[in-house]
């Protein structure tokens, strides 16, 4: 241990001693301590990383795995003190320490989680360290784990235990698109369906108002023609319907038939001829009479 004039750096801190009794700790500067009555040791406060060798570890299932990490840890300032009076050598007992540690949390999971959930590993050998370190004044701030290696037989068991899974998820995706191709081709041919039935339905209101309307023009038109009718009708007299029944004879007269019939009523829409051809042979008659008396008279003049 050295004594008189030292030098502590920035990153440096001096545990005193007096007669091998702690007497307090010197900051970075120059120092003076009287030759065999105090003695001091300097310890570095920087970070510290340190890659722990590969070792051999067994699973909770009894499977031995190959796993190296590193650990990054640094003596705490306020109690640098601990890392010199409190441990023979820290550094030897922070990585002798990370090894029984990471057996310990491998011995509780099993091949499977080991190789999927190294951030819980990493997380549990981290808390637990810390839990023995500060003690020594050691704080861990971080512990990486680098590889995990399986023995050759089961990592060719994996290897195909991921072919198998690669090839099952891939069968599921092809089957998940071709269930869901088959859904929206039938969303797509019900909907078509729909819209179908929708054009055929407004097509079929849209012709029924046509047809409706249509009805009801005729009927209007044949509302007006008969109406037409009826005024003009309502002017004629009982001479001209029955000379339109002479036109009508006119007619059957020209037809081939040898039979007619007439109904009862034609005979009444005769009646005003009938009359006026007897009012034209009455007084026929009459002229006749007058001639024949004017004719004897005459004789009687010549008489």
């Amino acid at each position: 241990m050295p004594s008189g004039l030292i030098v502590v750096q920035q990153y440096q801190r001096m545990v005193v001693q007096r007669f091998g009794t702690y007497v307090g700790s010197r900051r970075p500067g120059l120092h003076f301590l009287i030759p065999v009555l105090y003695s001091g040791t300097k310890v570095d406060l920087r970070e510290r990383v340190t890659r722990v060798p590969t070792q051999k570890y067994i699973t909770a299932d009894n499977v031995v795995v190959d796993m190296d990490f590193v650990i990054y840890y640094r003596v705490m300032e306020d109690h640098v003190d601990r890392a010199v009076l409190e441990v023979q050598n820290f550094e030897a007992a922070v990585i002798n320490l990370a090894f029984a540690t990471l057996r310990s949390v491998i011995g509780s999971l099993d091949l499977a989680t080991t190789l999927s959930e190294r951030e819980r590993i990493r997380d549990d050998v981290q808390i637990r360290m810390d839990e023995v370190t500060v003690r020594w004044g050691v704080k861990v701030s971080q512990v990486e784990i680098n590889e995990v290696d399986p023995p050759p037989g089961v990592k060719a068991a994996m290897e195909r235990q991921k072919s198998a899974d690669a090839i099952r998820t891939a069968e599921i995706t092809e089957s998940e698109g071709q269930r869901q191709a088959q859904i929206n081709l039938a969303e797509g041919e019900r909907q078509s369906a729909i819209l179908r039935a929708q054009g055929q339905r407004e097509s079929e209101i849209l012709q029924a108002e046509g047809d409706q309307q249509a009805t009801v023009l005729r009927a209007e038109g044949f509302s007006t023609a008969l109406e037409r009718i009826y005024s003009v009708a309502s002017t004629v007299d009982a001479r001209t319907m029955s000379l339109q029944y002479f036109d009508t004879l006119k007619s059957l007269g020209a037809s081939p038939s040898t039979k007619f019939i007439f109904p009862m009523e034609f005979t009444s829409m005769l009646s005003p001829f009938l009359g006026m051809g007897q009012n034209q042979q009455d007084g026929g008659n009459g002229n006749r009479g007058n001639a024949g008396n004017g004719a004897g008279g005459d004789g009687d003049n010549r008489n």
